[in-house]
């Protein structure tokens, strides 16, 4: 594919997860009428699922990234050159952010509304390491594996790692910009944005050098 396609295959699958991530959320939270868990699970479930329909679709076009935390990680594995991934990255976090943007004018919310929810400490720090890490390593692994599997394999790791994870699993650095941007059940204050990214990219090194180490062939050691 070219490298055109493959941006904007990025563009419009990152557009679409933030989307669905912040739509479930206002959806979810205005129906479940003040029950925190519900809420949480009609977010859960629409994002999973839909994980699964575009890392199926976008997967032949652009490798279906829409994470710079699996584009960072293909990088240093030599699987993308850094130039197109440096142009992948710009490309999933304008569309996460327009994404957010699309939610906010189909469900009625002020455009541009940074968010209030605080999401910091260590047992936040610790869940985006967790949920970054195995988001990691469920790609590598499943690719080694059973490559086919990939787009339900993550799709439901997603889905069960908002419910074991303290931070529910946030696991990329353009997600997190994104919802930044709004002030509603699926969003983060701005301020506590960096660290999450910080430890997002540093289990993203960690997971990868490691699972080159697990799902390296013997013979090849």
């Amino acid at each position: 594919m070219t490298l055109d396609r493959r941006l904007m295959a990025e563009w419009l699958g990152t557009f679409s997860l933030l989307a669905t991530v912040v739509g479930s959320g206002i959806m979810a939270e205005r129906l479940a009428d003040g029950n925190v868990a519900v809420a949480l699970l009609g977010n859960t479930i629409p994002t999973g699922a839909m994980l699964v329909v575009l890392i199926t679709i976008f997967g032949p076009i652009s490798g279906a990234h829409f994470n710079p935390a699996v584009t960072l990680c293909f990088a240093l594995r030599r699987e993308i050159i850094a130039r197109d991934a440096g142009l992948y990255v710009g490309a999933q976090v304008f569309g996460g952010i327009a994404g957010v943007l699309a939610a906010h004018v189909m469900f009625e919310h002020s455009l541009i509304d940074p968010s209030t929810t605080a999401r910091t400490g260590i047992g936040q720090w610790a869940g985006e390491f967790v949920a970054t890490f195995g988001l990691i390593g469920t790609i590598l692994a499943c690719l080694e594996a059973r490559p086919q599997a990939a787009p339900m394999v993550v799709g439901l790791y997603i889905t069960a790692a908002y419910w074991f994870t303290s931070s529910t699993s946030f696991a990329n650095p353009a997600v997190t910009i994104a919802r930044g941007f709004s002030n509603t059940f699926a969003g983060i204050a701005p301020t506590d944005v960096a660290a999450f990214i910080v430890v997002q990219l540093i289990a993203t090194l960690l997971a990868t050098g490691f699972f080159r180490w697990l799902l390296e062939d013997p013979k090849d050691g």
